[in-house]
């Protein structure tokens, strides 16, 4: 099953349930495989091309399910964008819910390569990224970058018990309604100055496995809502409006982070653990 999907005007995703192959990875994301860094690169950047990186870590075992791109407005710099893969180990496929490792590189500056903790999840098709659960790591374009990438990737998966204690965590905690009504409400402050969205529309269920009361359903619930958009509100102007889907690879680690941060907080406090 692919999904091709967008993050909004400044990305374009794929995402499948099979490892993607090197011709559906350029056809989404062709910065991957550029041939030199952007021209405004010094001497001093050491440029290894994603995909070098990308083969090493296949070698290891890790495989790509999803792949984006951000695109540029600059002319001349949209083959060297900031692009994002999300891998999963060859031991980890097909859980109900897979840890994933989410890697995010450009060759124009605007990012070194950088590893984190990611969950997907197959019910919904969510794509999750664990917040402060595990410490993200950044590889600099200088030294032997396809060794300390593939090193950065074992230290993050031997830190998946983290990001499943955490989860556990959730799906034991139980949410009173006003205690969820908090969470949505909190959760839309992330997003929203003003929201044009109510707070029983962000906990408005799309699934049957997402109606129980518990952190992690309603995580999941209010993630999916606020990623993807698509709900009908007001603005500020009290005209008609529908939210649209996250924007950007950055926007879309930023509050993914930031509300799984805000779920597993929740779950300490309620479990009486100092946070």
């Amino acid at each position: 099953m692919a999904l091709a999907t967008r993050f909004g005007n400044n990305s374009n995703n794929f995402r499948q349930n099979t490892p993607l192959d090197n011709n559906q990875l350029f056809n989404i994301a062709p910065s991957i495989f550029a041939v030199e860094p952007h021209e405004s690169r010094s001497a001093r950047y050491t440029y290894i091309p994603t995909i070098t990186v990308l083969d090493g870590l296949r070698k290891e075992g890790f495989q790509p399910f999803m792949v984006a791109q951000s695109k540029s407005r600059i002319e001349g710099k949209s083959e060297f964008t900031k692009h994002m893969l999300r891998l999963r180990h060859a031991s980890d496929i097909t859980n109900s819910e897979a840890n994933e490792i989410v890697l995010i590189n450009s060759h124009d500056g605007t990012s070194s390569y950088q590893m984190m903790a990611g969950v997907f999840r197959f019910v919904c098709q969510n794509g999750m990224v664990t917040g402060d659960v595990i410490e993200d790591i950044r590889v600099r374009h200088k030294g032997n970058i396809v060794d300390n990438v593939i090193d950065a990737a074992y230290t993050v998966v031997n830190d998946f018990d983290l990001v499943k204690n955490s989860i556990a965590g959730m799906k034991s905690t139980i949410l009173l309604p006003e205690e969820k009504e908090i969470f949505g409400e909190a959760a839309l402050s992330l997003k929203y100055d003003e929201s044009p969205i109510s707070v029983n529309q962000i906990l408005n269920t799309r699934r049957y496995e997402d109606k129980n009361s518990d952190v992690w359903s309603s995580f999941n619930t209010i993630q999916e809502n606020m990623i993807r958009g698509g709900q009908r509100g007001r603005n500020a102007n009290g005209k008609r409006t529908t939210t649209r889907p996250v924007q950007s690879i950055d926007n879309n680690v930023k509050l993914n982070k930031a509300l799984w941060i805000l779920a597993d907080k929740m779950q300490q406090l309620k479990n009486g653990i100092a946070v």
